[in-house]
């Protein structure tokens, strides 16, 4: 195997898995800022799952990648191995769970390190988001 310039060998992406596991609504909030009948987010339900690697996937909102990305590409790189900040936060080496940024209708995911290398993206392919967030 080649060795990156630092004399490390080169750390190879992996793909993520992205389970959303609720939907939810502050409903305190939703009646003081919020439209009339607004309800939990329309994109996504619970049991969803997607997979990332270099791009959002196809079919997960936009901000909620926005919110989480960060935390998907540290997965991917290699955060499996340990705890994420200092150890006071998820107690299972290869997950975190996180939100997106709706501050209304919050969704909470769910994201695990998995063994499957990430393909590099095609050029045909390209790496922007598909779709706006409802």
């Amino acid at each position: 195997m080649t060795k990156a310039a630092n004399g490390e060998r080169p750390r190879t992406m992996r793909r993520v898995k992205i389970t959303v596991l609720k939907t939810t609504l502050d409903t305190e909030l939703a009646g003081q800022y919020g439209m009339p009948g607004l309800g939990p987010c329309p994109m996504h339900q619970a049991g969803q799952t997607f997979f990332a690697d270099y791009a959002k996937p196809d079919g997960l909102c936009d901000e909620a990648w926005k919110a989480i990305y960060q935390y998907v590409f540290a997965l991917a790189h290699g955060a499996e191995s340990g705890l994420f900040y200092y150890g006071d936060w998820i107690d299972k080496p290869g997950v975190a769970i996180v939100c997106c940024n709706d501050g209304l209708r919050p969704v909470i995911f769910k994201l695990e390190a998995t063994d499957v290398v990430a393909a590099p993206p095609s050029a045909e392919s390209g790496t922007e988001g598909k779709g706006p967030c409802r």
